[in-house]
């Protein structure tokens, strides 16, 4: 009998600070089979006490910079593999990817990845870093789309699409995350390598849903965001996925991050 397996997506802006602020209640009220973390920005130790009540099966890349980046993957399906990072040696980049392959209940594997790309800035030395990790990403996004495996790729990827993706395109053309050197990543990714975006697919023609805001000034009350969140899945699964939500709190003190969790049912 087939399922619905749910993956949660969400950058977390610090799971300590997150879970203060209510994460803990919004995972048990959604109840995700897997949950794909950014920004944990803690050691193995504190990310597992803040999901030990659970007993997920965890993998985690810590960054080198202490209280920076760090990625996790939680989840309730057993892990067959585990891979740390992505291999590109630079300091700055660790903290940034991890894969695992889970084992689906009635035999198959589905294989996730979490994702944080660097938030870059415009003209320096941060923006080229952005791009040789986006070098890097591409080439592993080729590998795992030729996989012929299930695949979900998710997280902040720090980079706006189109201008629907963002409330204030023309203020930011400028701007670290909708540079059109940026954005033709997600080009070739969705273009040449056969991803598919499952928040525009199933999130219209937009504007939005958008899923961050900036904390400052009336960034969420007047829903002035970005789309720079996403769960990228192989064809043949995001032919499987049946709901893709947005988990936009409802009132600004609600928020436990800064980021909206992208929530996608899998028909597995």
């Amino acid at each position: 009998m087939d399922r619905v397996l749910t993956v949660a997506s969400v950058n977390v802006n610090g799971i300590r600070a997150a879970f203060k602020r209510g994460m803990g209640e919004w995972i048990e009220a959604r109840r995700p089979d897997v949950l794909l973390l950014q920004e944990v920005r803690a050691s193995d130790e504190i990310l597992g006490d803040h999901l030990a009540a659970d007993g997920w099966h965890l993998a985690h890349e810590v960054s080198e910079a202490k209280g920076r980046a760090g990625v996790a993957i939680a989840s309730r399906l057993p892990m067959s593999a585990v891979r740390i990072g992505i291999g590109t040696g630079v300091a700055s980049d660790t903290g940034r990817w991890v894969e695992a392959d889970l084992e689906v209940p009635g035999g198959g594997v589905l294989t996730v990845a979490s994702a944080y790309v660097h938030s870059g800035q415009a003209g320096t030395p941060k923006m080229d870093e952005k791009y040789a990790f986006l070098d890097v990403v591409t080439k592993r996004l080729a590998e795992l789309a030729g996989s012929g495996q299930h695949v979900v790729v998710a997280g902040d990827l720090n980079i706006a699409h189109r201008e629907v993706d963002i409330k204030n395109w023309r203020g930011n053309r400028k701007s670290a995350g909708f540079l059109p050197e940026e954005r033709a990543y997600l080009d070739r990714w969705f273009d040449e390598q056969g991803w598919r975006d499952l928040g525009r697919e199933h999130g219209g023609e937009g504007p939005g849903p958008y899923t961050w805001w900036s904390w400052r000034g009336q960034a969420f009350d007047n829903d002035s965001g970005w789309r720079i969140d996403y769960q990228l899945a192989t064809p043949a699964l995001a032919d499987l996925a049946r709901t893709v939500e947005i988990d936009r709190a409802a009132t600004y003190d609600a928020r436990f991050s800064d980021h909206a969790p992208v929530v996608v049912g899998y028909d597995l």
